[in-house]
C-alpha cells in the first residue's frame, strides 16, 4: 500500500538522520550561530522557492511568533513575503535577483541567511547566499544529498541523504524545528 510506503520512507530518512553524527553536530553548530546573531541584535532571513518558501516562512513565524511558549518576539523574517516587490524585481531585474536584493538591503554583519533549497541549485538562492558572505552573514543551507552548488556556499549545510522533494522537504521542516526549538530554550529557557 502507497500510503504505508510513504510514511516508511519518511522514518527511514528521519532515522538516517538520527544517527548521522556529523548531521546532529551541524544542527547544534547551526542554533549556536542564530543564537549568538539574535543575541548581539542581528536577525535570521529565510529563502527558498515553492514547499520551500512555504517551509521558511512557517521557520520565520515559529522564531518570530512563537514556538512552545510565550516569550518576546525574535527577528526573524522570510523574504518573499513582500509579493509587490517581488513581482517588481522579478520582472524589472530578473527571478534571480529577488533574494540577493533583499539581502543587500536588510543584511548586516552578523546575521544569517538560511536558505532551503531540495535541489541546492536555486539560482536565486545562490545568489542570495553569495551576497550574504559579502556582506559577513553566515549562510545555512538546508537541502537535498548532493548539496548542490549551495554546498561550497554554505557555512552549515544540512544536506538530507535522499533525492526524493517531499521526503527532503518534510526532514527540513523537521530539523528547522528543532532549530527554532532550541533557540527559543537558548535565549529564553524552557518553561
Amino acid at each position: 500500500m502507497r500510503i504505508r510506503q510513504s510514511i516508511e520512507e519518511s522514518i527511514e530518512l528521519k532515522s538516517k538522520i538520527l544517527n548521522d553524527k556529523a548531521m546532529l553536530k551541524s544542527i547544534g553548530d547551526v542554533v549556536e550561530i542564530c543564537v549568538e546573531s539574535l543575541n548581539n541584535g542581528g536577525k535570521i532571513l529565510f529563502c527558498g522557492n515553492g514547499g520551500s518558501a512555504a517551509d521558511a516562512q512557517h521557520l520565520a513565524a515559529e522564531l518570530s511568533g512563537r514556538f512552545y511558549f510565550d516569550r518576546e518576539p525574535l527577528f526573524a523574517e522570510a523574504l518573499h513575503v513582500n509579493t509587490s516587490y517581488l513581482t517588481a524585481v522579478a520582472n524589472d531585474y530578473s527571478y534571480d535577483e529577488i533574494y540577493s536584493r533583499l539581502v543587500k538591503a536588510m543584511g548586516q554583519k552578523g546575521d544569517v541567511l538560511i536558505g532551503l533549497s531540495t535541489s541546492g541549485n536555486s539560482e536565486n538562492v545562490v545568489r542570495a547566499f553569495k551576497t550574504a558572505k559579502e556582506i559577513g552573514m553566515a549562510t545555512v543551507g538546508l537541502t537535498g544529498e548532493t548539496g548542490g552548488k549551495m554546498k561550497d556556499i554554505s557555512d552549515f549545510l544540512l544536506n538530507v541523504p535522499s533525492a526524493d522533494t517531499p521526503r527532503i522537504q518534510e526532514s527540513h521542516i523537521l530539523i528547522g524545528h528543532i532549530i527554532c526549538e532550541l533557540i527559543e530554550t537558548e535565549i529564553f529557557g524552557s518553561m
